[in-house]
Order: C-alpha cells, then sequence, then structure tokens
C-alpha cells in the first residue's frame, strides 16, 4: 500500500506498487514477482500502463476510457485494435474493491 497526497493521481503509483507484489506458491520455493492478472478501473486505462503490463506478460482487464476509445475510431486502421476486456472477470473486481473499502472504513473509525 502507498499512501500520495490527495491531490495525486493513484495511477502515478501504479508501477512501483506492482513491483513490490509477491504472489506465495503452493508448497516450497520463492513467492512469484508476478501476478497473473490485474484487473483495475478507467482511471488505470493509459498506455503506459498497458505497456508495462505487456512488457511484464501480465493479463489485465481494464476498460478502455470512452476518449480514447473514440479517439481510436476517429484515427482508423491506424488507430489500433481495441483493448481486450472480459465484462465477467471486470465484475469480480467489484467484490475486491467493495473488501478493501470495509476494510479502510473501519481503520478510519478507529481513531
Amino acid at each position: 500500500m502507498v499512501i500520495t497526497p490527495g491531490h495525486r493521481a493513484d495511477c502515478t503509483q501504479f508501477e512501483p506498487v506492482t513491483e513490490k507484489i509477491r504472489v506465495p506458491r503452493k508448497g516450497r520455493g520463492r513467492p512469484r514477482r508476478t501476478p497473473c492478472s490485474v484487473s483495475a478501473d478507467r482511471a488505470y486505462s493509459n498506455r503506459k500502463i498497458r505497456a508495462y503490463l505487456r512488457s511484464r506478460g501480465i493479463r489485465h482487464v481494464i476498460p478502455e476510457k470512452k476518449a480514447h476509445k473514440a479517439a481510436r475510431l476517429r484515427r482508423g486502421s491506424r488507430g489500433g485494435r481495441p483493448c481486450d476486456f472480459d465484462a465477467a472477470r471486470y465484475k469480480k473486481r467489484n467484490t475486491v474493491e467493495r473488501a478493501i473499502n470495509k476494510t479502510s472504513s473501519h481503520l478510519v473509525s478507529l481513531r
């Protein structure tokens, strides 16, 4: 977890947080440093984050921003391919987000 000032975008800390991930293995062995996949909301939908995830071979479920989609379509064949998006997997992200919100609200109420 990284705490940033309120005026700073969360996506600026995506790479440092991802670099610190350690996924425990079942049984023996060092933890993996690469998760199987990442799910995030539209705030993390930018070229830099998508390129970073591709370079590390991490699958992702991040919806494309409407403005990005419109710009891509405007460019026609030079606009590139649409982002691969699995709506069913993205729906499951909500469960994790609610659990984090519950935990953080509990921490705030302890103050």
